[in-house]
């Protein structure tokens, strides 16, 4: 939603190239490489990269540390007939990468199932007892996905009771007192931040990573890589889900695999973005990062992620749509209860925790899966570092957000004393501790916590001060190449001042929407879209009648009539 951040500072990106010779070599304008050289793409072959990439510029998977190794023990597993179990994880990356592995492993000609851990009854990532239930079902080899980094203990026992582990994920490594870094003691481990690993690119997620273990695997077997191309679309949905930087190699694989997305061979997934009342021919990386996959974490968040990965692995479409409806059910539910959550969470902070500079918010009766939701909604309200715990049977479970100044998992690591189990990434992170220690994990956060007080005004940055005059449907057009967009790949923003409002009008059954007429300086009109409360705007603007704002071009199609307008992303009013 678009609205006025008072506190909020504009700033303009001023990193410098010569964009006029860029612009001519590339074939684009030089605003739009202005633009991209604020997404620090610098060097001519990286530009070229990131406008014309396709998946032959993805990295080579062997590039991974023990990523042949892990390859070559599946092939050996399902060659001898041994029995395999994937262990996963209830997020929407865990979901995809399991699917991935599953499917790979499948086509192989293995014998293998799956387990998602349940987030109430297990908790995050293998634990003892799935470590058990593998022995107790004649399983040799536990394959793990999108965890699997942190759990020394767990795959010591798996070692000890002579089962194989494979472990494939993209969670920081575990370091010791002393710094170094601490592995799990399994027979291979495929994660792109260990020591030793020469891959180019260590943001890849947990999906990516089971990606590219299928296309080793599929070369062992000597399965076509076509086979392996056909389900890039999972790759893509656990990329933009588990919101990572789309960047370098993620950007191709999110660009391609929404294009592949009209071909998916997977009925449930046709029959998710049914349900959800999307066009399959036009999925943007914003339909997959806040539709589909709200929809696919609602199961692991309010029941069992099997029915998120069931449904991707359906094959009967009656059936799948009846599941894809209750997905989308259960998202509904999960929405309206992450409401109650948010709006008990500030009041907490409004009460308590004003002057502090990390929150951390206890919401004992609150269901423990939507703290990681609750804390990015808190965070934006205050722009401060946020951690939600919420009751369980073994005391306290907490998930945090984070902003650009505040490294989570370094502070976590920093009072691990005080943690039972904990992971993540220098802007999220999940944990768990007792719950008499909740008030000495706040204090002990906030002493350690050396934030400044510009490290808590949120800033707005501005791609070019761009006048409306400018604006063609050619640059429209051409700024579309940039996509998709979304976390390290954001949306272009332009800005112009002092623009005079001629006319407004609320639009909207919502009354959630403003239409307005914008006219420069110069005497240039044009129309702009402002979705904010309606009402409020009205009455703040009808004193003012001057704005400036921050905007993104595009192209309004009603009627059969094209006119260009300007969506309003934030906004000053003035005299």
């Amino acid at each position: 939603m678009s609205r006025s951040k008072s506190d909020a500072l504009w700033m303009l990106q001023t990193k410098r190239a010569d964009f006029d010779a860029l612009a001519r070599q590339f074939h684009i304008s030089p605003v739009t490489a202005r633009i991209i050289r604020n997404r620090d793409v610098i060097n001519t072959e990286d530009i070229d990269r990131y406008l014309n990439g396709t998946m032959d510029d993805l990295y080579s998977p062997h590039l991974l540390k023990d990523m042949d190794r892990a390859a070559e023990i599946i092939r050996a597993q399902i060659a001898v007939g041994k029995r395999i179990r994937i262990v996963g994880d209830y997020d929407i990356d865990g979901v995809c990468s399991t699917y991935l592995l599953y499917r790979g492993i499948v086509r192989c000609g293995g014998m293998v199932d799956y387990q998602i851990p349940q987030r109430m009854k297990d908790g995050y990532g293998i634990n003892e007892s799935i470590i058990r239930k593998a022995k107790e079902d004649g399983i040799h080899l536990i394959v793990t996905c999108d965890n699997g980094i942190a759990a020394l203990e767990q795959i010591r026992l798996a070692k000890e009771l002579d089962m194989m582990v494979v472990v494939t994920d993209h969670h920081e490594v575990v370091h010791t007192t002393d710094g170094d870094q601490s592995l799990p003691p399994a027979d291979a481990v495929v994660n792109p931040k260990q020591e030793g690993c020469i891959y180019p690119f260590k943001e890849i997620c947990g999906g990516v990573l089971a990606y590219k273990l299928v296309q080793a695997l599929y070369e062992l077997c000597g399965v076509p890589q076509d086979e392996w191309g056909d389900m890039l679309e999972f790759a893509a949905i656990a990329t933009v889900g588990d919101v990572m930087r789309l960047q370098d190699e993620n950007r191709i694989l999110v660009r391609w695999g929404l294009r592949k997305m009209p071909q998916t061979k997977s009925v449930g997934l046709r029959a998710l973005v049914k349900a959800c009342n999307l066009d399959i021919e036009a999925l943007t990386a914003y339909h997959v990062g806040f539709v589909i996959g709200p929809c696919l974490n609602a199961s692991g968040r309010l029941r069992t992620a099997q029915l998120a990965l069931e449904l991707l692995l359906c094959e009967d479409e009656s059936l799948a749509q009846e599941w894809a409806v209750e997905l989308k059910l259960l998202n509904e539910e999960r929405k309206i209860m992450t409401q109650k959550g948010v709006e008990e969470a500030i009041l907490q902070v409004e009460e308590r925790y004003m002057e502090d500079s990390v929150l951390v918010i206890f919401l004992p009766d609150c269901h423990e899966s939507l703290a990681g939701i609750i804390a990015g909604r808190v965070r934006e309200v205050y722009h401060k570092p946020t951690f939600v715990l919420t009751g369980s049977e073994d005391g306290a479970k907490g998930s945090g957000r984070s902003i650009e100044a505040y490294h989570m998992y370094q502070a976590l690591c920093e009072v691990q004393d005080l943690l039972i189990k904990f992971g993540g990434h220098p802007m999220a992170a999940g944990f768990s501790l007792a719950e008499n220690d909740v008030d000495e994990f706040r204090r002990r956060l906030n002493d350690q916590a050396a934030l400044k007080p510009e490290d808590f005004i949120p800033k707005t940055w501005i791609d070019v001060p761009m006048p409306l005059e400018y604006i063609s449907e050619a640059l429209v057009t051409e700024l579309k190449r940039l996509e998709p967009f979304g976390q390290g790949n954001e949306k272009p923003q332009f800005a112009q001042k002092n623009l005079r409002i001629r006319t407004m009008r609320s639009l909207g059954k919502n009354n959630n929407a403003v239409k307005l007429n914008l006219l420069t300086e110069e005497g240039f009109a044009m129309d702009g879209m402002l979705f904010t409360e309606a009402d409020t705007f009205l009455q703040e603007a009808k004193a003012k009648h001057m704005i400036d704002v921050v905007y993104y071009p595009e192209l309004n199609e009603y009627k059969g009539n094209r006119m260009l307008q300007v969506v309003v992303r934030e906004y000053k009013l003035h005299d």
